[in-house]
């Protein structure tokens, strides 16, 4: 299976280009792909719009799905609820969504909690998929140490972002540390919007890389013996 980042700048005003963009890079990818993509990447955070680029999430899921036969596609999207809108993550595989959760801890210098409802935190556990176990935070979610307790054990960790270009170094560092902590894959899909920091990458549990701030798609094989292995070498409790 590979591990795929994308890592592409989402137009604010124009959403059909957006997905036009995601269609296309996704089609590029192989088949037995576990792909990502950046935070709210369909609209940016769009508050201004928030009823439009939630209406527009319905016409992405419907598409993504048509293009999830053996592929398995992750992406966070701007959602409608009774109480409020959300930042919610969906991750699709052979036509259907296998799984959801909402951004529960929402990033305060970007006035998140102005304009969604939090999350619950309860959502984010491993899934297991074919044997493979599969974690997500989102974004500003990965500062915080008790939700890493919630994931700890998973194989594969996804992490979509919208992350400023001023805190680079530290999303890159926490990113690898995600990894090397929980000696697991780490796949980190962040915005190359021109405010934002890329550093997107694939990570193994050895904290080895591949970041490319100038493509669109990154990716690394996955290999479960790479885990099996460091969690053999270096003994950490994680091995179950």
């Amino acid at each position: 299976m590979k591990l795929i980042a994308l890592q592409f700048k989402t137009d604010k005003k124009d959403y059909q280009r957006n997905l036009d963009e995601l269609v296309s890079l996704i089609n590029q990818c192989q088949e037995n792909s576990l792909i990502l993509a950046p935070e709210v990447c369909m609209t940016e955070f769009a508050y201004e719009n928030m009823q439009k680029a939630s209406e527009f999430s319905e016409i992405v899921i419907e598409k993504l799905k048509e293009l999830s036969t053996n592929k398995i596609i992750g992406l966070t999207l701007i959602t409608n609820s009774k109480d409020g809108f959300l930042n919610t993550f969906f991750m699709i595989k052979d036509k259907q969504i296998i799984h959801t959760q909402s951004k529960s801890i929402l990033f305060p210098l970007g006035n998140e909690q102005e304009y969604f409802i939090p999350g619950n935190q309860d959502d984010i556990k491993i899934i297991e998929i074919n044997g493979i176990k599969i974690a997500t935070l989102i974004c500003f979610e990965l500062r915080f140490p008790i939700l890493w307790e919630k994931i700890k054990g998973a194989d594969i960790i996804l992490n979509p972002a919208m992350w400023g270009a001023k805190r680079k170094d530290h999303y890159e560092t926490i990113t690898k540390s995600l990894a090397l902590v929980n000696q697991a894959f780490v796949i980190a899909s962040n915005s190359a919007n021109d405010n934002m920091a890329s550093g997107s990458a694939v990570i193994d549990p050895f904290g080895d890389l591949i970041r490319d701030d100038d493509s669109k798609i990154i990716s690394m094989d996955f290999n479960k013996e790479t885990i099996k292995k460091v969690r053999k070498y270096i003994n950490i409790g994680l091995d179950k």
